[in-house]
Order: C-alpha cells, then structure tokens, then sequence
C-alpha cells in the first residue's frame, strides 16, 4: 500500500496499474480517448497528462503510482492544452455528426462538449478515403478515425486476429488492413469488439433496419422475432434502467408496437443446444475426438476454421441456439401455416454482429433454405424503437409469445460466459434440488476469467472442461492442447470477453466494465425459475416427440455437405 498526494488531497492506492487509475480512485474522471483498461497501455492521445511536483508533464496510463508522488491534475495549463489537443482532433475528424452512427454515443463529442468547444480554428487537411462495406458485419469509415489504435490493440492483445494495423506515416497514417484489403479479404472474424472500444463513428455495425421497416409494413408478410438471452439484460442501459436489469417482460409488448407479429425467447433455443450437445458429448466420450468444443458463437468458430483448422473436426456439429430456433420455427410453421397466406419473415434479435454472416453460411441452411432471415443487434433495436417514439419505461409488461416462451433457467444463461458449461454440467445432474446447481457453480464455472478448467464426475468418469472467452485466450489453449500440454473433454469458447453478454452489437459504456451486472442479471433470473434444465422440460419434450421426431439431426446439426 502507498498514499499519493493528488490536487493536495492524499489518496492511498494498492494494486492500481498506474495512476490514472489511483486519479479515478480518487473521484476525479480525467478524460481519455485510447485508454482502455482490459488493453495494453498506448499512451496517445496525452489527455489524461498531469504535473508533479517538479514541474514534469506526463501521460497518467503509462506511469505507475509511487508512494509520495505528489501531481496536479486540472492546472489551468493543463486544462488549455486538453483543449487544443481535442481541438486537433477535430480538425481532421470528418465532422458530420447529425448522421453519423455514434451521434449521441460518441466519446469525441462527449469530449468537446466537456471542454467547451464551440470553434475550431483549423481546416481538415485530411483525404477523404472510402468507407468499407464488404463485411456483412460492421463497416469501417476512415474519416471518422482519430488514430486512438484502441480497436487495433483489441484484435491484436484479446482477440488474437490482427486483421488491421496503422498504415503509412504523419498526415498520411491510415487504421487499415494490410495492403488495403477489404475487411472481408482478411482474418476478420465479425465479432465488432473492435467496433465496442471505438470511441467514434469509425467502425460501426451494419444494419438492416430500413429493410426491417419495410417488412414490418407489409401486409403480406409475418414478421417472427427471436430475442437472444443477453439482448435484455443490456437493451435496458439506453432507457434509463439500472444496468442488468432485466427488461424482457417490457421489450415484448414494444416489439408488438413496432409490428413483430410474435415475439419469442431464443433461450428456447438454448435449451435444445443444451439437449444435443450434452448427447453429442456422451457420444464424443465413447468415440472422439476430444476435447468437444462449442459451436455457439460464430467468430469462435470462423477463428477456428482460419487458424486452427485443424481442430475443426472437434467443433460441435450443433448449430448455435439462434439457428436451432430459425430451423425449429420453420417447420413449425409449415405445420401450422398462417391463416392469412402471409409469408414468414424470421428475425434474431442478437447482442453479436457476427450472427449477421452465420445466418448467411450455407451449413446453417436446411436443405438449402435460410432458416433466419435477419439478424438486428441490440444497438439496432434501441434504434428502431426510438425512431417510432417508444420508452420501454411506458409500456404494460407482457410475456413472450407461445409455444417458445417458456424456457429452462439453463437457456437464459448461457448469455455469459461459462453459461452453457454450466448449462450442459445441469443436464448431467441428477435430481431436482437447488444444492446441486450451488455446487456447479463452486467449481468455478461463473465469472468473467478468461480462463477457467475444472473437473466434474459422470457415470464413473471424470470429465475435465474449460471455459474461454477472448479469443487471444482461446488461441493459447489451443497451443497448449496440440503441445499435449492441456487435455480436456469438453471446451466452451466464446469469442467476446465475458460472453455474449458483451457482444459487438451491445450497448457500449466505453471506460466501465458492465459485465457483473448484465450476467447477474441472467443469473438472478434464472434463480427465479421453476424449470432448471431441459430434461426437466415437459414443452421440449412434446417437440421432440412431435415436430423434431426423426428430424433432429436434419434440422438441430450443422449442413457440412452443403459447406
């Protein structure tokens, strides 16, 4: 423990990574802009500079606290200098904020609003280059970069896929995939984490809500909606509720406003996800190859299939819960067809951007059909809601529509990471008392780590597993798997720190890790219960009985032939 002396006011710090932390400690929020905690420190854009005793100026992110170190942080020529370097940056910032994505979300404009801009005094100099919109998943506006690099550090130090990187030098310097390819010519997996750490309108998910406007408004088509488990515990942040609260039973009835016909639970989904993997795992044990990894989360498994190929073969054949539930929803709905003709229009509504392009990929099809017809993240809903001119505060509260709005309390969580483990480890346990399911979560399954492996006993056997989200994590138990230093039997990865719960369509709090309270709140719902697992689900039953009888495999497993 050390005690630092900040605008005269002695502060003690412990294990804080460097003193701009011990400052926010402090109670003092000194601006940012590529300071993010979770990545490795940069130190560029000099806003968080402050003095010390001996008259020297430095960045606060890149130096450690020292007992006795005594700093100013908000002199009057700090403040002056904080000004001109925003000042800067506005000047070859491509300014169009009234239709710009981030209006109203961007750090910049936070920033200049914060420091009183109201003029700046420079020309934009800058080339104007091309937006890129060859993903299917986010789009990358060169005009709106500031250099911050934070969404180079994140593909690079958590998710290990380095698709872009600083180009050229001085006025000339780009954020750009090598050579200047296109965002689809590289390794890009769409998982838009680079898009959550953008503090502008640089990267940005690509939507469908025009098309979605479209459909809603036409008569002749029955628009279905599928909300994702992590959807409502974050969609909630943009109308004034406390972070993670859980905000279904309002979503619904606003969804119906908009013009969703039906409006269903994805953890329906889920629980079928939970039923075949928990199968395909017994199978897997009996004849390989191991370990099984999960197949839930779509830039886990396009990293896989680009960097590991290798290990394709052990991915899940499951199809993610989303495409469980397009499958399972459409041949509901050839058996009970609408009354008035209308033809079906299946919707996810999703915290991941890289559900945009699986829904595309052939192997999620059934027999040729695509079986979700769009995906819009959460950002896109929020959108589209307040558009119409909707609160979620001012609406009567309502459940999800039947047959899918019942669910397990297992289905709802798997929006976090180590969730389907657990969900999974639950269809194993016999019984029906709460204890057990206290006891699964004391091995150490929750959390947000980004690496956690334990042990678990089923018919006579030990099954070692491990959870992983991020996929630079990911990447390095993969090398320890193939050196043979690692050995397990089931794997669960997702590709976003914390799970879906931090997807790239979510709601961004740039600076402030909200992941506690949007997984507790899956968690607390699902305290709340009665149906804990799938086996213990009499509604999932009747399906397999009924609808998915003789066809599991054709519409629950991915298509590898029509790969």
């Amino acid at each position: 423990m050390g005690m630092m002396i900040i605008d005269g006011m002695h502060v003690e710090f412990t294990d804080e990574a460097n003193v701009l932390d011990v400052i926010r400690k402090a109670g003092i929020d000194l601006p940012t802009l590529c300071y993010v905690s979770e990545l490795s420190v940069y130190g560029a854009c000099r806003l968080c500079t402050v003095k010390d005793d001996e008259g020297r100026y430095f960045a606060s992110c890149t130096v450690k606290p020292r007992d006795g170190m005594n700093i100013q942080t908000n002199t009057p020529e700090l403040h002056q200098y904080r000004r001109i370097l925003v000042e800067l940056l506005l000047a070859s910032h491509d300014r169009d904020c009234t239709t710009c994505h981030r209006n109203g979300s961007c750090h910049l404009q936070e920033l200049a609003e914060r420091m009183g801009m109201r003029h700046v005094r420079f020309k934009n100099l800058q080339q104007e280059h091309p937006v890129d919109l060859s993903s299917n998943c986010i789009v990358r506006d060169p005009n709106k970069c500031i250099l911050c690099g934070d969404c180079i550090r994140m593909c690079d130090n958590v998710q290990s896929v380095n698709a872009i990187d600083f180009a050229g030098k001085g006025v000339g310097t780009l954020v750009t995939p090598a050579y200047n390819k296109k965002l689809a010519e590289t390794d890009c997996v769409d998982c838009g984490q680079c898009r959550v750490v953008c503090p502008t309108g640089a990267i940005y998910i690509k939507d469908h809500v025009d098309e979605m406007w479209t459909l809603l408004s036409d008569p002749k088509v029955k628009v279905v909606a599928q909300v994702a488990p992590a959807v409502r515990t974050a969609i909630g942040d943009r109308f004034g509720f406390p972070t993670g609260k859980n905000v279904m039973n309002r979503l619904v009835p606003v969804m119906h406003r908009l013009g969703f016909d039906e409006v269903y639970d994805t953890a329906f989904g889920a629980d079928l996800t939970i039923k075949e993997e928990s199968e395909e795992l017994l199978r897997r044990l009996e004849s390989g190859p191991l370990p099984l990894f999960t197949s839930c989360c779509p830039s886990w498994v396009r990293f896989c299939e680009k960097k590991w190929p290798e290990f394709v073969p052990n991915l899940s054949t499951c199809r993610s819960p989303i495409q469980m539930f397009g499958a399972l929803l459409r041949a509901y709905s050839a058996q009970h067809p609408d009354p008035d003709g209308r033809r079906l229009v299946s919707v996810a509504i999703t915290p991941c951007t890289a559900k945009k392009d699986e829904i595309l990929r052939p192997e999620s099809h059934t027999h040729g059909v695509q079986d979700v017809d769009f995906v819009l993240t959460t950002e896109e809903l929020i959108s589209m809601i307040k558009t119409y001119g909707l609160d979620l505060n001012n609406v009567e509260k309502d459940a999800a529509d039947m047959p899918f709005g019942i669910t397990s309390g297992a289905g709802l969580i798997f929006g976090s990471s180590g969730g389907v483990t657990e969900a999974v480890l639950r269809n194993f346990v016999l019984g029906h008392d709460r204890e057990e399911i206290n006891i699964i979560k004391k091995i150490g399954v929750r959390g947000d780590k980004g690496f956690k492996e334990f042990s678990f006993n089923h018919a006579d056997r030990t099954i070692r597993a491990a959870v992983v989200s991020g996929l630079r994590n990911a990447d390095e138990l993969l090398r320890a798997i193939k050196s043979g230093e690692k050995q397990y039997d089931f794997v669960e990865v997702m590709a976003c720190p914390g799970g879906c719960v931090m997807g790239g369509g979510q709601p961004v709090h740039i600076g402030r890790n909200v992941f506690p309270e949007r997984s507790s709140g899956l968690y607390e719902t699902d305290i709340n219960m009665q149906i804990k697992k799938p086996n213990e689900f009499p509604l999932l039953e009747a399906m397999y009985a009924t609808i998915l009888k003789g066809r599991e495999h054709e519409l629950l497993h991915r298509n590898m032939e029509g790969k």
